[in-house]
């Protein structure tokens, strides 16, 4: 297995991208850029590994944000606002992901930001999955300097607060976060010491350049993140972006490998939107750089492939679960 970071990884010798330079890959002839995004991969990572996650809601519905693409937000009809999952319930959930080949345990919750008694909640389940040997992962909005200590000194070991797109198109999406809140919560998360993963959702209705600056927002994050997820828009009755035009699945395979060559270190998840790709974009995908995915038959509202058919695909490709830490936590 050919991985070369073995610790939290600097970014200052990077390479700082413009918008412009980020267009010009995604213009490169298809194969090119393949070949490219593949080397990049396996200079730095197993090619056929791959990490797998799970991803729980435990808090759904009702939240105070109106962003388009999401039925749990309270200004679109959309799923049930619902309490709180138990901590039992919780890590329940986590050994079952554990069992089923899951090596990280992801838990999202609807809030605009945790409450002082959510906290206190949130808290509790990251011990229990740490204790379970798994590696934890919470989206819970935004985040104040006590709820990032909080969560530190609890182990979380990423936070997830994605830029969802480019600055430019932002106010398209969502008019209720500012996106200066969320490179915030970001900094607070990165100073207290814990790792970031953070990416966005492509076939938002965005353009070629506004995508390239989506990617670029990422990529000259210092350091970038370790964990970058790149979704492409599950269309929810309800929404206001339920009737967006499709994005064509070979543009989707461009931004991956455009992730991968901007953030090279970077686990690049293939997440929401896999259910509705076929084997073979999949394949292109992974190709493309992807070695990471959201593992388990649902995200927090949207649907996901069944495990035995990531397995079966899986299969297919000789690829198989990471069975070591992610390199940025070894």
């Amino acid at each position: 297995m050919n991985q070369q970071t073995q610790a939290p990884f600097e970014n200052s010798a990077e390479k700082i991208w413009s918008v412009a330079e980020i267009e010009a890959l995604f213009k490169l002839p298809f194969n090119d850029l393949m070949y490219s995004a593949q080397q990049v991969t396996r200079q730095h990572f197993d090619p056929n590994a791959v990490q797998l996650s799970t991803l729980l809601s435990i808090k759904t519905g009702g939240c105070s944000e109106d962003c388009g693409y999401c039925t749990q937000s309270s200004f679109h009809a959309g799923v049930e606002n619902k309490k709180m999952l138990e901590v039992e319930e919780v890590v329940k959930a986590a050994k079952a992901a554990k069992e089923a080949g899951a090596g990280r345990f992801c838990m999202g919750a609807a809030w605009r930001e945790p409450s002082a008694e959510d906290m206190t909640a949130v808290v509790e389940m990251v011990k229990e999955v740490r204790a379970l040997g798994m590696e934890t992962c919470a989206t819970l909005g935004m985040l104040n300097d006590e709820q990032t200590e909080q969560l530190r000194v609890a182990g979380l070991d990423y936070y997830n607060h994605n830029l969802d797109t480019a600055p430019e198109f932002y106010g398209n999406i969502i008019s209720t976060r500012d996106y200066q809140d969320r490179l915030d919560t970001l900094e607070r998360v990165r100073k207290a010491g814990m790792h970031v993963c953070s990416g966005g959702i492509v076939g938002m209705g965005e353009n070629l350049t506004q995508r390239a600056g989506l990617i670029a927002q990422l990529a000259n994050m210092n350091p970038y993140p370790e964990s970058v997820p790149i979704n492409n828009l599950v269309k929810l009755e309800g929404t206001p972006l339920a009737e967006t035009e499709d994005l064509d699945p070979l543009d989707f395979v461009r931004t991956i490998a455009v992730a991968r060559l901007t953030m090279p270190r970077a686990y690049v998840r293939l997440s929401a939107g896999r259910q509705q790709m076929s084997d073979a974009v999949q394949a292109l995908c992974f190709l493309a750089g992807a070695n990471s995915i959201f593992y388990g038959d649902q995200l927090l509202t949207a649907g996901n492939p069944e495990v035995d058919r990531d397995r079966a695909l899986m299969d297919k490709l000789g690829m198989y679960p990471l069975a070591d830490k992610c390199p940025a936590m070894a």
